[in-house]
């Protein structure tokens, strides 16, 4: 083998060491960023766990019926807690979110908002969004608690959103369902019922599912807001 030969595998080789383990690399950190928690067992990351509500989880069960951890809050808690990247986030009617190290129960932060939080937040990347009776709808860096954005409805907000594809669907007691950017909280569309809006709303299959005081349920498209149908059983 000549000496040219011999150059050119040692630079074959060479480079080879150098271009495999940085593709790797590249690899693995877009497999990382791409991942999120809502493919983690351990995670629920709305009212019942998901847009459909189902109301089910693959996380392992607990083994032992041992009290982990207690945070006594200053006010009655209704909703139901949202678990992502080990962190738990729940609101209080002291007018408080919290986020809390799920572990081992350390608070990390608290929001306080101007009233009730009965709403249960739902996480969508770094940011949890949820109603307080002070008729808004928050957005907070889920991080360190700081606001994003709030939307003004025209009364209490008890219904807990779910967020999918960019939009946050959320009802509220002024009878309507609001669809909101969940980047800015601007509003893409409104429905107006004939009655409060307690209820949360479930999506599927790009069909919004709420029901409402006027004693109807109703499917939307989640797009446009326009009604598929709607059902009233009278009394």
């Amino acid at each position: 083998m000549n000496q040219k030969m011999l150059s050119f595998l040692f630079i074959l080789i060479l480079l080879s060491s150098i271009a495999v383990p940085m593709f790797l690399g590249i690899l693995q950190a877009a497999n990382a960023q791409s991942s999120d928690s809502s493919s983690d067992p351990n995670s629920s990351l709305m009212f019942h766990s998901d847009l459909s509500h189902s109301g089910t989880s693959a996380s392992s069960a607990p083994q032992t019926n041992v009290t982990s951890w207690i945070y006594m809050v200053g006010g009655n808690v209704t909703g139901s807690p949202a678990v992502a990247n080990g962190v738990l986030y729940v609101g209080s009617y002291d007018h408080d979110v919290y986020a809390f190290n799920a572990k081992t129960g350390t608070k990390i932060w608290n929001f306080t908002t101007g009233n009730v939080v009965g709403s249960s937040p739902a996480i969508a990347g770094s940011t949890v969004y949820f109603g307080s009776w002070d008729d808004n709808v928050y957005a907070l860096n889920a991080v360190n608690g700081a606001k994003i954005w709030s939307f003004a409805t025209g009364a209490p907000v008890f219904s807990s959103p779910a967020v999918v594809g960019g939009v946050v669907y959320v009802g509220s007691q002024d009878d309507n369902l609001y669809a909101l950017n969940a980047s800015t909280g601007q509003p893409i569309w409104t429905l107006t019922t004939g009655g409060q809006v307690w209820s949360s709303p479930a999506i599927a299959n790009g069909i919004v599912y709420i029901g409402s005081y006027d004693n109807n349920i109703y499917a939307l498209n989640a797009t446009t807001g326009d009604k598929i149908w709607s059902y009233n059983k009278a009394w």
